[in-house]
């Protein structure tokens, strides 16, 4: 088993990357609204004279958790990530990283679900 972890840059994106991931094998997901060191620190310019502002917009992501079955599923959703937001190594689309877990209670296996 495996632990996937993505922070998605544009929530504009999540259902379609849900959807995505689904197809790619993925039987249920743990979604975290999220913000980054470089966005809390982003400096925001009050212009009181154009529009109203307090100063305090601040725009969220989601982090995604996921336990999946095998490393195949690890790669169908990085290509799938990929292949919604664009190169993970480009700026603004988010962060994917995945590792194996020696121990996992309470998730299923596939044959159980079915059963």
């Amino acid at each position: 088993m495996f632990m996937l972890m993505f922070v998605l840059d544009d929530p504009g994106l999540l259902d379609d990357l849900l959807e995505a991931w689904e197809n790619a094998g993925v039987r249920g997901a743990t979604i975290v609204e999220s913000t980054g060191i470089h966005r809390r620190r982003k400096k925001i310019i009050p212009m009181r004279y154009i529009f109203q502002s307090t100063g305090d917009v601040e725009e969220n992501h989601y982090t995604l958790f996921v336990i999946v079955e095998n490393e195949g599923i690890v790669q169908a959703c990085l290509n799938a990530t990929e292949k919604l937001v664009g190169d993970l190594n480009k700026p603004n689309t988010g962060v994917f990283a995945a590792w194996p877990l020696s121990v996992v209670k309470g998730v299923p296996s596939e044959a159980e679900e079915e059963s």
